[in-house]
């Protein structure tokens, strides 16, 4: 019997089956885990392309660019998925996805008024380690010894690329709320993304996102009109939009649904690392063995969450033969 996909509650094959290989091709979480890595990569470089930007267009003015245009182009892209979507449910769970990521941002961006850039990094990336309990509060996600584990290795990794000193201050108390709210998203989005069309919530995350930026954007920032706008900066905020926000984040809650969340938020701290590695390589900045050493301990950790330790094991088994042959 053919199935109504024009009016049926209807959802794409790659949304499909919790837990199951979704997608063309039946993609391997493996595949996922990559999109992550790449992402959290990409949003590394656009710190690189954003500080500029940063200095022209206010930030809440910034996120109105970005999210609104994603929602227009989500729109445009899936216009009939969202029609068919048209419900409570999917209008209820996207809007809290939208307010958690605007409040994340809202708090990480007035935090770094406040304190340092490398100390505003590490701390949002503290995610890595409340998103496993977030996850299993709301999901029963299991919670083992090596989510645990890797993520505090992840967060010393970060703590040595982006820490700068051990002070904390009213900015350092702001971006921990905003990490907060990126561990409470990404938990949302783990969960419900698994039996629901994740295109039609992404798009409701986008518009309110943008909304709420606009309404901050006219209560706190002067008017447009007092931007410098050039060919230039129009082409950075269209790359932010459309690559780092409609694509990035859309790939990213695709990702979320297709492996566990814990593993996905330590994949996704990657952000803060690379950030650092273009600076180190675009702008110059030194490479220090602090630096060495953090991105080490952030490799580590990663491995440690893939394998559960077994690599450690391996060694030590190789250690103990080599001693017993001597």
């Amino acid at each position: 019997m053919a199935v109504d996909t024009e009016h049926a509650d209807y959802v794409a094959p790659e949304d499909r089956a919790p837990g199951a290989l979704r997608g063309a091709g039946a993609r391997s979480p493996l595949f996922w885990k990559l999109i992550l890595v790449a992402m959290a990569i990409m949003w590394g470089f656009s710190f690189y392309v954003m500080k500029d930007a940063l200095d022209l267009v206010p930030p809440s003015m910034l996120l109105t660019c970005r999210f609104l245009s994603s929602a227009f182009i989500m729109l445009a892209l899936f216009f009939r998925r969202i029609r068919r979507h048209l419900t409570a449910r999917y209008l209820a769970i996207g809007l809290v996805m939208g307010v958690l990521m605007w409040a994340a941002y809202s708090m990480q961006t007035l935090g770094l008024v406040e304190t340092t850039a490398g100390k505003n990094a590490f701390l949002t990336g503290t995610y890595c380690i409340l998103v496993p309990f977030i996850s299993y509060v709301l999901a029963r996600e299991p919670l083992t010894r090596f989510n645990v584990g890797a993520a505090i290795i992840c967060l010393a990794g970060i703590a040595l690329v982006a820490l700068d000193s051990v002070s904390v201050n009213i900015g350092d108390i702001l971006t921990l709320g905003g990490a907060l709210f990126f561990a409470f998203q990404i938990a949302v989005a783990s969960k419900f993304g698994r039996d629901m069309d994740v295109n039609v919530l992404t798009f409701w995350m986008f518009l309110a996102v943008g909304v709420l930026s606009a309404c901050a954007s006219a209560a706190t920032e002067p008017s447009p009109a007092t931007v410098p706008w050039s060919l230039s900066l129009v082409g950075v905020l269209a790359f932010l939009a459309v690559f780092c926000t409609c694509v990035g984040l859309l790939m990213q809650n695709l990702a979320l649904a297709h492996v566990p969340s814990s593993i996905g938020s330590l994949l996704l701290s990657l952000e803060s690392p690379s950030g650092v590695f273009f600076s180190v390589v675009l702008a110059g900045e030194m490479l220090s063995g602090r630096l060495i050493a953090g991105f080490a301990l952030i490799f580590i950790s990663i491995v440690f969450s893939e394998t559960h330790g077994a690599f450690l094991l391996h060694i030590a088994e190789r250690l103990e033969g080599a001693a017993h042959k001597k």
